[in-house]
């Protein structure tokens, strides 16, 4: 697989307080990473590490292949587009005057384009009216233009919906589907609001005290939070045995507890469970939603 950024047991020291600590974590081209963990769990200063905002205290990461101590990592940053915690956007110019300020501090060589990614975020109607009397959703939109600004391939977004109405993050979720279908743009997404990034994210990589406890592909958080019915029986052996032979999905978790991943017949499989001398002791639904499993990860909730 190929990977846009990777991270290498990466740290980052303020003193005696570990803000990253060993932090390993790799993000696919062409996903949707959706980056999980608390406030305070390190997922700006990851962002501003790879930004070239801030430098590492040790460890290492790679952007398209180069490594951060490579000279010419400023190539594989040109690739990029991020919005750090605010839109980087002057309030007092129009959307067209941000972008062409933006393309000036780029060195692009002509104002080309500017109409078009105006127009993908929903903004080329603007005119003349200033940033600073914009909607909280057109200014978050307007900062992601910015962020285009150099035709990137690799789109890091840090909380891009905390504060929006529920308008504005329809908005900015259809908008960063689009790019990544449409434009095949890789996006890192920071962010705390789980439900949000469950109708985004292809990845999820979960944060907690500087480190990655976890990643996994949507796929993988799909069968590990999808419904079924934990039973507590006798014997999970005898259990096995009459599930296998009713060719139904399971998982042994213990010599007590198992799940079924089926809708359960409770007469009939207690009658089947009778006749191997396995008792049932009880049964009850699970439905993990994503908010429960990242609590089951990191504990406590992500906010």
């Amino acid at each position: 697989m190929d990977y846009c950024l990777q991270t290498f047991a990466l740290q980052k020291q303020y003193g005696h307080f570990k803000a990253l600590n060993g932090l390993s974590m790799n993000v696919p081209k062409g996903a949707i990473y959706g980056f999980v963990g608390k406030n305070g769990a390190g997922k700006t200063t990851l962002i501003r590490l790879i930004c070239g905002l801030q430098e590492p205290s040790s460890g290492s990461y790679t952007l398209y292949g180069r490594k951060n101590t490579d000279p010419e990592i400023v190539k594989s940053r040109r690739r990029m587009g991020a919005i750090v915690e605010t839109p980087s956007i002057y309030l007092d110019m129009t959307a067209e005057e941000n972008m062409r300020q933006q393309y000036r501090i780029l060195g692009l060589p002509s104002f080309e384009g500017i109409n078009d990614t105006l127009a993908l975020v929903g903004l080329r109607e603007t005119g003349k009216k200033k940033a600073g009397n914009f909607s909280l959703g057109m200014r978050q939109r307007l900062g992601i233009a910015v962020a285009l600004a150099g035709d990137p391939d690799f789109l890091v977004l840090d909380e891009p919906v905390n504060g929006l109405d529920p308008q504005g993050i329809i908005e900015i979720r259809e908008l960063i589907l689009k790019l990544n279908r449409e434009r095949q743009i890789t996006v890192l997404i920071s962010s705390h609001l789980l439900d949000e990034l469950s109708k985004l994210a292809t990845y999820y990589g979960f944060i907690d005290n500087g480190r990655i406890v976890r990643e996994l592909s949507a796929e993988e958080l799909e069968t590990a939070c999808r419904k079924c019915v934990r039973v507590e029986v006798s014997d999970t052996k005898a259990l096995a045995l009459v599930l296998d032979g009713q060719k139904t999905e399971y998982e042994i978790l213990s010599d007590r507890e198992a799940n079924i991943y089926a809708k359960v017949n409770v007469s009939q499989l207690t009658l089947a469970l009778q006749k191997v001398n396995c008792e049932v002791f009880s049964m009850q639904e699970k439905d993990e939603s994503l908010e429960s499993f990242y609590v089951s990860l990191v504990g406590g909730n992500p906010t």
